[in-house]
């Protein structure tokens, strides 16, 4: 068996004793993991600097590590979303710690407490030579983290009654009763999956048709493949809700971390409750029905009842680790396929703490106001809750639009070429005419999102001389990176800027960037776009990659200013033909998809949530049902939307936000 080394590099640095707390190490590529001898608390801030470079084989890289090739695919990494040798952190050593990609550099808050550990990307088997050069700041957090005691005098737990009435054990498609129930999650949808992609899980395929989609996509992006088909098993009368994964390095196919949840019938004081069961596969076995191959458990189930629960602790989202006991608890059983497993009995309930960054809801009662009173798009609509998740109040108290503020919107990949339906088009002029904002509409080219930064940066500098209002930035699909690019690279456009606005924003990149290009080439052949495109349109689609793109956020995880993010969803019926295609392939990651990106994709980590606009991705912005062009309309055919209403709301709405902090 392999032992994992880990060396203290402590000695190897020097501490300040004025400011933060300076470091300067090695880090060598020998090894996977170095102990930085620093522990850290939450609300810490560490900034890292890294130079220097290691070999592998002859193929030489810096922080920023390698692309990954073919032969990766059957690897696991300690950070599977990031290049090969890649400078990487974790905070604690236990088995749930997860990574995080540092790069060339990284300036991020700490969650938990714990040891600072950095390390090289790569594969347990790998071997590299050369070295990093670290500077490590921490600076320790001058705010007072809020305590989880303040937090829990609030909290209402489950009852006994409440994890009585869930079925103790999970049925397969035979009605066999197979694994035992072994934890809850409280908290809503958004937060438990966020929280659980921090934590390392990664959604799992339900059948093989998804495997081969999503296999199509991992290779295109060469991207390591951990996702293994997961059975559908049945609480409550329907198969799981979300399976969710972690690999075994070096083991995919026979060994990994899973579990199943369903939403549970009830809530915890109006929080979402989630019924989970997981176990650990450990090899293979015999199913003793058939004679077929199938996953062999770890028999004690506790383990991995635990492990989930650590997981989730340490990205900081937890508020509370607590056990109950069902009152016929399953202590020995056989799993569907025959093999015994034990466990003490105990569910564990995870309880996350509130999530304070979703105002989705109040969002909706400002969007359903403006459209049902104000319908700035001078059109009939159906009920606000065919256009915003959840719909909302038609009666709310709007906030005004202070005309202290200056607006720039900056569109998506491809707006040049669409020349007759530029975003947000019908609710500009009323914004302008009817309550006298400045907006301003920067179409920017098809280039990498560090060039077009530079446009944005020259014209928000150009703009502002002699004109003390700051901006409110709205950026729609690629114009979000664009923006964080420009907001990262010129610092002087911070103190510019009152907030940004990422609509339908590829904050994260997208899965479909790397396939995208023969789509494209369809689109200017079809709609005859290439006498109005402007730029570098290879530039701008790797500049979408969700490699760059995570990179990018390793780099910058906090935003600038206050920022806001709302993302669009559709289904099959309310999808354009033109992204039929891509919709069918992002499904397979997440039903709330809208045929470009996926919602995890389209949420500015640290922004507040504003919810989902229901519709595809082109609909929610362009105006392509107005296009003069009868070949676009026939493609485009799902993009009917109340658009003046969307851009009117979240003006309003972050508005009145900034308007409700200022001191």
């Amino acid at each position: 068996m392999k032992r994992l080394i880990l060396v203290t590099a402590a000695a190897l640095g020097v501490w300040s004793q004025t400011g933060g707390n300076t470091l300067n190490l090695d880090i060598g590529a020998d090894k996977v993991w170095t102990d930085t001898g620093l522990d850290v608390a939450p609300g810490d801030s560490i900034a890292i600097e890294a130079s220097g470079k290691i070999s592998y084989q002859g193929k030489d890289t810096g922080p920023e590590g390698l692309a990954r090739g073919w032969a990766d695919l059957i690897k696991v990494f300690p950070l599977n979303d990031a290049k090969r040798g890649a400078l990487i952190g974790r905070v604690g050593d236990n088995a749930s710690s997860r990574p995080f990609l540092i790069g060339e550099r990284t300036d991020r808050q700490i969650p938990i407490t714990g040891r600072l550990f950095l390390g090289i990307n790569q594969a347990p088997a790998d071997r590299a030579t050369g070295t990093y050069k670290i500077k490590l700041t921490r600076t320790k957090s001058s705010t007072p983290v809020r305590n989880n005691s303040d937090l829990l005098k609030s909290l209402t737990k489950l009852t006994q009654d409440q994890i009585d009435g869930v079925p103790n054990r999970v049925v397969d498609a035979d009605g066999l009763a197979g694994d035992r129930t072994n934890f809850f999650i409280v908290g809503s949808e958004l937060h438990v999956v966020s929280a659980l992609e921090r934590a390392g899980w990664v959604k799992v395929d339900r059948s093989v048709k998804d495997t081969i989609f999503r296999g199509i996509l991992a290779s295109m992006s060469k991207q390591a493949y951990v996702t293994l088909p997961m059975s559908t098993l049945t609480m409550f009368g329907r198969g799981q809700d979300y399976g969710w994964a972690q690999a075994d390095p070096l083991r995919v196919v026979a060994a990994r971390h899973h579990f199943r949840i369903w939403r549970a019938p009830f809530t915890a004081a109006g929080r979402t409750v989630w019924v989970g069961a997981g176990t650990h596969d450990i090899g293979f076995d015999k199913d003793q029905r058939n004679g077929k191959i199938t996953h062999k458990i770890d028999p004690d189930t506790d383990g991995e009842r635990e492990y989930i629960g650590k997981s989730l602790q340490d990205t900081g989202e937890v508020m509370l680790l607590d056990y109950m006991t069902h009152k016929d608890p399953v202590k020995e059983a056989k799993t569907a396929h025959g093999e015994a497993y034990h466990s003490d009995g105990r569910t564990l309930i995870v309880y996350l703490k509130p999530d304070d960054s979703d105002l989705s809801k109040s969002f909706g009662d400002i969007f359903c106001t403006v459209l049902a009173k104000n319908n700035p798009d001078n059109d009939k609509w159906d009920g606000c809750e065919s256009y915003v998740d959840g719909g909302g109040s038609t009666n709310t108290s709007l906030p005004d639009l202070p005309k202290d503020y200056r607006v720039l919107i900056v569109p998506g990949f491809m707006s040049s070429c669409f020349a007759d339906s530029p975003a947000f088009n019908e609710g500009l002029p009323v914004l302008r005419e009817k309550y006298g904002l400045n907006v301003e509409y920067l179409q920017v080219p098809n280039d990498g999102s560090d060039s077009n930064a530079k446009v944005i940066a020259d014209f928000l500098k150009d703009k502002s001389k002699g004109d003390a209002r700051k901006w409110v930035l709205v950026g729609y699909s690629k114009g979000t990176p664009d923006i964080q690019e420009a907001l990262a690279r010129y610092p002087e456009l911070r103190p510019l800027s009152a907030a940004f606005i990422s609509v339908a924003g590829a904050s994260g990149g997208s899965n479909i960037a790397d396939v995208i290009p023969s789509i494209v080439d369809k689109y200017m052949n079809q709609y005859k776009l290439k006498p109005t495109c402007q730029g570098d349109m290879a530039l701008g689609f790797k500049s979408l990659s969700k490699m760059v793109r995570g990179a990018f956020l390793a780099n910058y995880p906090n935003p600038f200013v206050p920022t806001y993010s709302i993302i669009a969803a559709s289904d099959k019926n309310t999808t354009s033909k033109a992204l039929l295609q891509t919709w069918q392939l992002l499904l397979t990651y997440d039903p709330f998809q809208d045929g470009q990106l996926t919602r995890s994709d389209a949420i500015i980590p640290g922004s507040t949530y504003l919810g989902i606009a229901k519709g595809d991705h082109f609909a929610v912005a362009l105006p392509f049902d107005k296009s003069s062009d009868a070949t676009i309309k026939t493609g485009m055919d799902k993009t009917r939307y109340p658009r003046g209403a969307l851009i009117e709301s979240l003006l309003r709405y972050v508005t009145g936000d900034l308007a409700k902090k200022k001191p």
